[in-house]
């Protein structure tokens, strides 16, 4: 099968849209298909790599560093006229993705598309609330133009499914399991963080912007503090309140961007997640930190709300309960035995998924809606 993927992002830039879909990318050509790779140009001398096409691309409002790409529907129909795929994902509602779907639409190529982003829950975060409305409007008539509208939880489905989106599909998350894993423990960084043997390190990885309510994150640490002057909160990430905050919060010890092996570090090196987020629509860093043997204190949406048992491997609380949130921060830093035994049973609940379960769950669906529109064959293995 030959298939075209759309998005706005990719690595090197760093956030979950980006990687997940460079995972399913890369999980279709394991299992033999050709898959085209369409996303913008993300430096001036920039390469195609070999089945990729780069577009021209623009500054992204808000995100310094990351780009969204150009229209390219011309661009799109003449080459898909030449060399048809059988199906198109499209993962990001940007001016390329809009481009790609009239695209496909127009030569009656089966798409998909894929919901990464409750754009009309950021409006809030930004001071914008009153457009909430029409975010959700958008993203609804975007997505509906396609056969089939993927999301990684249940909760999420249902809920779309109510506000009107049609042929709203689960296609799970996965983690790796080699990459993430608690024996990458270091002391060596530990001590760099001025945390002895016995004291719990609290972590929150993400972009520092205001979507992901750092506040209450911050609030649970001096809560903790309060209780065991040695405890210690790392942030890894960047983006536009780390300056804000590190002169706020000196105390604090921000990480940056951190990747691959690093990043496995710092994850096994903390005793708890937490991850206030109200905006996800799943956090990938949910199951690495899981992966990772940390117990996860987040609301019970998203990730957490599809893996995380509450009690079990983490405490969920509902959304925005936020004195709920900081006491189950507390009561876990505060109780070294049974954030242990937390960590090792959030460490087991992420061994069964597989990322090349996911993908061979991605090929499937891909394949069924090329068979139903009469291109491609069956090959469902």
């Amino acid at each position: 099968m030959h298939y075209a993927i759309i998005s706005e992002t990719w690595p090197p830039e760093v956030n979950g849209v980006a990687l997940t879909v460079r995972a399913l990318a890369g999980g279709l050509e394991a299992r033999g298909h050709r898959v085209t790779v369409v996303r913008p140009r993300q430096s001036r001398n920039q390469v195609a790599p070999l089945g990729t096409r780069l577009v021209g691309s623009l500054p992204l409002p808000r995100y310094p560093g990351l780009r969204m790409g150009r229209p390219a529907g011309a661009m799109l129909r003449r080459a898909w006229g030449l060399e048809r795929p059988d199906a198109v994902y499209v993962a990001t509602e940007g001016p390329l993705g809009n481009s790609a779907l009239d695209a496909a639409r127009a030569l009656g190529i089966p798409v998909a598309t894929g919901l990464h982003t409750r754009f009309d829950h950021y409006m809030g975060a930004y001071g914008a609330g009153l457009l909430r409305g029409v975010a959700l409007a958008w993203m609804r008539h975007f997505h509906n133009r396609g056969q089939a509208t993927l999301v990684p939880t249940r909760e999420l489905q249902e809920e779309l499914a109510a506000l009107g989106f049609r042929q709203v599909r689960r296609l799970a998350r996965a983690v790796d399991t080699a990459q993430f894993r608690p024996s990458h423990r270091d002391r060596d960084l530990r001590a760099g963080w001025n945390a002895g043997p016995d004291d719990p390190v609290l972590l929150h990885v993400g972009r520092l912007a205001p979507e992901k309510n750092l506040a209450l994150a911050i609030r649970a640490h001096r809560a903790v503090r309060a209780r065991l002057p040695g405890a210690r909160m790392v942030l890894v990430g960047d983006g536009p309140l780390r300056d804000a905050l590190a002169r706020r919060h000196p105390d604090l010890v921000f990480a940056g961007t951190r990747r691959g092996a690093d990043l496995a570090r710092h994850y096994a090196s903390a005793d708890l997640f937490v991850f206030p987020s109200l905006t996800e629509t799943f956090g990938n860093v949910t199951l690495e930190a899981m992966a990772s043997g940390l117990p996860v204190v987040a609301h019970a949406t998203g990730a957490a709300g599809e893996h995380v048992a509450d009690g079990r491997n983490g405490v969920t609380v509902p959304p925005g309960a936020e004195d709920a949130f900081v006491s189950a921060c507390v009561h876990l830093a505060t109780e070294a035995e049974l954030r242990r035994a937390m960590g090792v049973a959030a460490r087991r609940a992420t061994g069964g998924l597989d990322p090349a379960a996911v993908a061979a769950d991605f090929d499937r669906l891909l394949q069924s809606l090329a068979l139903e529109a009469g291109h491609g064959s069956r090959s469902f293995a």
